[in-house]
């Protein structure tokens, strides 16, 4: 049991399906009401959109509220959320407490809603689709969305003073969505502050791990942020655990049944020397996936 991002790790897959292991992939519970508790991915993403506003306020060389002095009212500053999923939403929420103006965009039609509740402001591209899965996360979009995205997302990238990206799309790269000429046209000292660096980045300069300083812009690939709230992301993980354990055992033994329980179905990628979650079958390119024996696995 622990996060294995089988969409992507197809060689560990092999491997573990190989030396005939039982896996369950936290990262792959379903999301759906019963299996909230025990979704590790919504836990965290919640600490890591938190803190990449605070990222960001540290390094931006400005306030975030608006403030009145004596010496002269400051106008708040502009956060853009790219991506209103878990961690999209906990940005906007930690944004709009410190007192920034918060736009969001999402490729989700559902968001707007979502971004609207929590006092921000919804980007909208004309003629927008909607990208959203029947599991609830975004799917890529067509050609010409895109470039309509861009255009959009350079007019209000331009005015922001921060940018926190979190646009993921499960098993793919994440999507372009801060080009260069983007970063190019923003004011010097603005801060981007990529959740999606590790993936790949929303923005096309952003290094993971690193924060570089290009065209002015302070642009950090952010990795690890849970760790930084590491009190309360221990807390939720280990809550998330203790649900999901009792979720597939029974009298101190474990009772997996894919077939009645839509929850291990969902996140059990490896059984009996198979791969035989459907979705990492898809993603390695074949419709029956078998691993075959590892060098110095057990027969």
């Amino acid at each position: 049991i622990a996060p294995i991002l089988p969409l992507v790790n197809h060689e560990l897959v092999k491997v573990l399906a190989s030396r005939k292991v039982t896996t369950l992939a936290l990262d792959a519970i379903p999301r759906t009401t019963v299996a909230q508790m025990m979704d590790v991915l919504s836990s965290q993403a919640t600490c890591a959109g938190y803190y990449a506003v605070v990222m960001a306020a540290g390094a931006l060389p400005r306030f975030f509220p608006m403030l009145i002095t004596a010496a002269g009212t400051i106008a708040p500053a502009t956060l853009l959320v790219l991506g209103a999923g878990v961690a999209g939403l906990s940005a906007i929420g930690a944004g709009k407490r410190l007192g920034a103006r918060v736009e969001a965009f999402d490729v989700r039609k559902v968001a707007k809603e979502q971004v609207e509740s929590l006092g921000a402001k919804f980007v909208e591209v004309e003629g927008g689709e909607d990208a959203q899965t029947a599991g609830g996360y975004a799917k890529e979009v067509s050609d010409d969305y895109k470039k309509r995205q861009a255009a959009e997302l350079a007019k209000h990238g331009a005015k922001a003073d921060a940018i926190v990206c979190t646009a993921l799309i499960p098993g793919k790269r994440a999507p372009v969505l801060i080009a260069e000429d983007i970063v190019k046209s923003m004011k010097p000292g603005s801060v981007i502050v990529d959740l999606a660096a590790e993936q790949g980045g929303n923005c096309e300069l952003s290094e993971a791990g690193k924060t570089v300083v290009k065209h002015g812009v302070t642009i950090i690939g952010a990795a690890d942020l849970p760790s930084h709230v590491a009190v309360h992301a221990s807390q939720m993980w280990s809550r998330n655990m203790e649900k999901l354990l009792l979720h597939v055992s029974k009298d101190g033994a474990f009772v997996l049944d894919p077939e009645k329980d839509e929850i291990v179905r969902g996140c059990m990628i490896t059984r009996g020397g198979e791969i035989v979650h459907e979705a990492t079958k898809s993603s390695m390119g074949a419709s029956k996936a078998k691993a075959e024996p590892a060098e110095g696995s057990a027969s």
